[in-house]
């Protein structure tokens, strides 16, 4: 990155030390902030947006539950895994890109020509997320009916579900194209910036789910409708915020390429996102038809345990989720003690809060439980799936992490391989726990599971561990590959 005489005064030069009056700047945060500080001002936004948006979606749920019509809410449910999937294509680009973004900051601070380079990332995965969102959509509205039986609508569900889905896809490249620039503005380390935008725009979809729900009587189609609108509002905040305050970053047209140099880390990294985003339906889908089995009280109870542990999940992949820019710099740099002191002290703070939340939850299980619920059975079975799911967290927690070093690293096939284990070791788990253990069996799965991948990711950063560190002493492999293009030129 090079300087001009239009730099404003509290951006400092990348190719010198940080100064003190750029402690305001998001870069400072990413290169020389001490790291606690430099967590919380990543990692708090964060999980403040996430905890906003799953109260966000209790609250839709009530917009729509208010009109008392089951098929409605029905809808939703049958819409919500493709939701899921749209938001993992948008990772595909968004996570991948915003991971050799963060890289290539790093790298430029002892190599200015990277700055071309981040450009040239950050307009491919804008446009690739819009253009692939773009065929799915229209795929998806070619090919409507297979689509909602696909989702499981039954003949009641299917005229709402039709709606829902229709004006969902007609978003796509919209949904896609907000989580996309997401991740690219964190990769700038701006997660303030990341929060204020969710939140205006959790704020703006409760606003167009009073008008279109209650008032004018669109039903789920107004939601979906809300939820399209919204988002394009935030499409257009972070493209305003990067055009004024990003140095580097361009969404520009005319820098979008298709280089092996840009694709391979982009798609090594965001394939990986995009399997765990896949494996996550499909484990949700085989996890509520095998707990119908037992009954609505086992998929009440379910659905209560699921809501009681999504704090402290969030807080946790607020961590997790935010410290991935810290380290992506980090290894881009080449700053060998900030990687490892960013890692130590997030794994310090996963652990305190996994721990803490989860004795806290544990102990007083039976009152947080029936604060939601009154009925004996459900209480009875929802404070052993509770118990399961914070066993679980523990070692997730841990798992999300390791998952960020690896994408944080460029290193492709060991967040592929972590994002593979996650839904291949499942769904044995699970079927095997139903046959042999019954409704146990379901319950106990997902633990066991994550605590074999946990291991599994253990061991594969150890293995990994002199990789990272050859990386770090020759810079990222995107400033290697760039050095060698050059002499070779």
């Amino acid at each position: 990155m090079s300087t001009s005489p239009s730099t404003p005064p509290s951006t400092p030069p990348v190719t010198l030390p940080p100064r003190v009056g750029a402690v305001g700047t998001n870069r400072w945060y990413l290169s020389a902030a001490p790291i606690v500080r430099a967590l919380v001002h990543l990692c708090v936004p964060m999980a403040a947006a996430m905890i906003v948006g799953a109260v966000y979606n209790v609250v839709n749920a009530g917009f729509i539950g208010s009109l008392h019509d089951a098929t409605l809410l029905a809808a939703i449910t049958f819409g919500t895994p493709l939701l899921g999937l749209v938001m993992a294509v948008g990772g595909v680009f968004g996570v991948g890109g915003g991971a050799l973004i963060s890289r290539l900051f790093g790298a430029a601070e002892t190599d200015s020509g990277q700055a071309d380079q981040i450009k040239h990332v950050s307009s491919f995965a804008l446009w690739g997320a819009i253009v692939t969102g773009a065929i799915l959509g229209g795929l998806g509205l070619l090919l409507l009916g297979p689509l909602v039986s696909l989702l499981g609508a039954d003949a009641a569900a299917v005229p709402a579900t039709s709606a829902y889905v229709a004006v969902m896809l007609g978003f796509v490249p919209v949904l896609a194209a907000a989580f996309c620039l997401e991740q690219i503005v964190r990769a700038e380390g701006a997660a303030r910036q990341v929060m204020i935008g969710l939140i205006a725009s959790t704020i703006a979809n409760v606003v167009f789910d009073v008008l279109f729900i209650l008032v004018l009587h669109w039903g789920v189609g107004g939601a979906a409708l809300a939820m399209g609108l919204s988002n394009l509002g935030v499409v257009v905040y972070f493209i305003v915020w990067l055009q004024r305050h990003s140095e580097h970053v361009s969404l520009a047209p005319r820098w979008f390429t298709l280089s092996p140099a840009v694709l391979k880390p982009v798609f090594g990294v965001g394939v990986g996102e995009l399997l765990q985003s896949a494996f996550l339906i499909v484990t949700s889908l085989v996890l509520n038809n095998l707990a119908v089995a037992y009954g609505d009280s086992a998929l009440a109870a379910m659905g209560v345990a699921v809501r009681i542990a999504q704090v402290p999940e969030f807080l946790v992949m607020g961590v997790t989720l935010g410290v991935l820019p810290l380290l992506a710099y980090s290894y881009g740099k080449g700053d060998r003690a900030r990687l490892r002191s960013a890692l130590r002290v997030s794994a310090v703070t996963v652990g305190g809060i996994v721990l803490l939340s989860a004795a806290s939850v544990f102990v007083f299980r039976d009152q947080v439980f029936s604060a939601f619920v009154s009925d004996p059975s459900v209480l009875a079975i929802g404070v052993t799936i509770l118990t399961a799911q914070l066993v679980a967290m523990i070692v997730n927690g841990f798992t999300g992490l390791l998952t960020s070093l690896f994408q944080a690293t460029g290193r492709s096939v060991p967040a592929i391989v972590m994002s593979l284990a996650q839904g291949v070791l499942f769904i044995p788990i699970v079927l095997l726990g139903n046959l042999w253990f019954g409704l146990a069996g379901i319950i106990w799965s997902l633990t066991v599971s994550e605590g074999l991948v946990f291991l599994l990711g253990v061991v594969i950063w150890l293995a990994s561990r002199r990789a990272i560190d050859r990386g770090l002493a020759a810079g990222s492999p995107e400033r290697a590959e760039h050095v060698l293009e050059s002499a070779a030129a």
